[in-house]
Parts: C-alpha cells; sequence; structure tokens
C-alpha cells in the first residue's frame, strides 16, 4: 500500500514537470504530437535519469575524487552537466530515431523538452524523499522555477541546434546553462535569486528559437544522423 510518505514527494516532484511539459507543448499547438509517444519519450527521459546517476557517481568515485577535484571545481561542474545533457539528448534520439512522428524542426525541441521534464520530474521527487514533508510545498514551487525550468530550457536549446545540424554547440550551451545553474546554487544557496535569473533570461532566447524554428518549411533533421 502505498503511503502519503511516498505519494507525496512522488506527485510533487511530477506536477511541476506536467505543468512546463503542457506550457511547452502549446509552442506546437498546431500540429501536436500524439500523447502516447509524448508519454513515451517523458518515460524514457525519467529511466535516462538512472543512467546519468549511475555515470556521474562511477565519474566522481574514480576519477575527480582520485585527483582531489572538488564538486564547485569549473571541470567537475561541466563534466557533471555535460554527462546529464548528454544522457538526456541519447535516450531521446534513440526513442525517436526513424518515427513517423519525427518529421518537423520544431518536433527536436519539443521532444528534447519532453524527455528533460521526465528528467527533471523523477530528480524533485528523489530530493524531496530526502526533506521534511512540511516543506515540500516550499521546495517543490523554487524546484518548479529552479531545476526543473533548468532541465526544460537546457535541453530546448540541444533540440534547436540539433534541428540545425548543430548538435555539438547545442549541446555545448546546454552543458554551459547546467553549470553556471549548479554553481550559482551552490555559491547563493540562500538566494536562489541568482540562479533563477539566468534561466529568465535564457528562456527568452529559447522561445526566440522557438519562433526561428516554426517558420522553416524544410525538414532539416536527417533521422540516422
Amino acid at each position: 500500500m502505498v503511503t502519503l510518505d511516498i505519494a507525496l514527494p512522488l506527485i510533487a516532484g511530477f506536477l511541476p514537470a506536467l505543468a512546463w511539459l503542457i506550457f511547452f507543448s502549446l509552442e506546437d499547438r498546431l500540429h501536436p504530437e500524439p500523447k502516447r509517444m509524448v508519454a513515451k519519450v517523458f518515460i524514457v527521459g525519467i529511466l535516462s535519469a538512472a543512467a546519468a546517476a549511475l555515470i556521474q557517481i562511477l565519474l566522481q568515485k574514480f576519477v575527480l575524487m582520485k585527483l582531489e577535484i572538488s564538486d564547485l571545481n569549473p571541470i567537475s561542474l561541466i563534466s557533471l552537466s555535460f554527462i546529464e545533457e548528454f544522457i538526456k539528448f541519447a535516450a531521446v534520439y534513440f526513442t525517436i530515431k526513424g518515427s513517423r512522428f519525427f518529421d518537423e524542426p520544431v518536433d527536436a525541441m519539443i521532444y528534447m523538452i519532453t524527455g528533460a521534464l521526465g528528467f527533471a520530474a523523477i530528480e524533485n521527487s528523489l530530493f524531496l524523499f530526502q526533506r521534511a514533508p512540511q516543506i515540500v510545498l516550499e521546495i517543490i514551487v523554487i524546484r518548479s522555477v529552479g531545476a526543473t525550468l533548468l532541465h526544460a530550457l537546457a535541453s530546448g536549446f540541444v533540440g534547436f541546434y540539433w534541428a540545425h545540424r548543430k548538435l555539438i554547440l547545442g549541446l555545448t550551451i546546454a552543458t554551459l546553462l547546467h553549470g553556471l545553474f549548479n554553481y550559482l546554487i551552490s555559491q547563493f544557496s540562500g538566494a536562489p535569486i541568482y540562479a533563477t535569473a539566468i534561466l529568465i533570461f535564457a528562456s527568452f532566447f529559447l522561445f526566440y528559437d522557438f519562433d526561428i524554428i516554426k517558420q522553416i518549411k524544410e525538414w532539416r533533421i536527417k533521422r540516422t544522423n
């Protein structure tokens, strides 16, 4: 039987991700993706979080710790951020590769954001399992405009540049944004407004990218690339 201690973190962790998913889906409201495909990508995003966590643990234990590189070292921040961004991309790529529902440039952004929000949902829940129930609401509000939005924005940039056959640039931008956010959170833990401000600033660029990509009439993504 599922207890409140289990249900509350799960529900609270998933709600912000689902809310952002609905919000970003409006960018493709003229040709929305099938709900079953969106659900599939979202679930794959959840599973990808486990793969990313495992690789990060191995990297920290066998490389960063042995080299005495701290968690706040730029090498550590960039490495751990890249792992998450690459794993999210790989999970989405192998899920939608060759799909008949992956047929226009904006789909790359929508599916990447969907997978990222699945990743963020389970990350939120696992984070909340370690916190007291009394502060769940406060934490999830902060993470809604923090880590959850971060994952969506970073993967959105990956999707945009993937659609333009500039995947490396997309992963670079996503990694730098992710690393900068984590650095600001660690340095100003009592004032996450700094990190949130970076995300708000980045969101303007992402929505501009949405406007650009929706105007592209020609399909430019090689499905086998």
